[in-house]
């Protein structure tokens, strides 16, 4: 498996991977005297979330291929003044997930972002998405903050954006 920079060949393959997911648990917000907390919920049924296509990706693009099959890739953007890498999107193919191919594509990202400046990395996900929250704290992100208002007005209103970082 190669990690690369994605080519404009790339882009067609990227747009046809399934970034979907299934979980049995997602994390109720809980407020309170000192801030929020995390709750742990079951949901049954299991909950399988599609997410509407993107257009094309805005940002660095980087791929895990062998040869012309892409089999994930991560979205990645420098933001100068606060000297943060910014991580867009990971998405692993099902068929490759459970092989460390997100941690790669996260690490590759993170060693972009340290040879460019950047003391953190930073990225969003839901609280529905248990599955990448739990993904994301084994590589080493902790929880930094959350935004009750952050999906409104879109498909995925009801939901609580959940911020993480890792020091570079």
């Amino acid at each position: 498996m190669e990690l690369r920079t994605a080519k404009a060949a790339d882009l067609d393959r990227i747009a046809a991977l399934d970034d979907s997911f299934t979980t049995d648990t997602v994390f109720e917000v809980v407020v309170e005297p000192e801030g929020f907390a995390l709750r742990p919920t079951p949901v049954d049924p299991p909950l399988h979330k599609v997410f509407p296509p993107d257009d094309d990706p805005d940002g660095t693009v980087f791929v895990a291929a062998d040869g012309p099959r892409v089999h994930g890739f991560v979205v990645v953007d420098l933001e100068d003044w606060h000297r943060r890498l910014v991580i867009q999107q990971v998405t692993v193919a099902p068929s490759h997930r459970g092989r460390g191919i997100g941690r790669a594509l996260v690490d590759h990202a993170c060693a972009h972002g340290r040879a460019h400046g950047a003391l953190t990395a930073w990225l969003e996900t839901s609280t529905v998405n248990v599955p990448a929250v739990r993904a994301y704290q084994r590589m080493g992100f902790a929880l930094c903050g959350l935004d009750t208002t952050f999906y409104r007005g879109t498909p995925t209103e009801g939901e609580t954006a959940l911020f993480f970082a890792r020091a570079l």
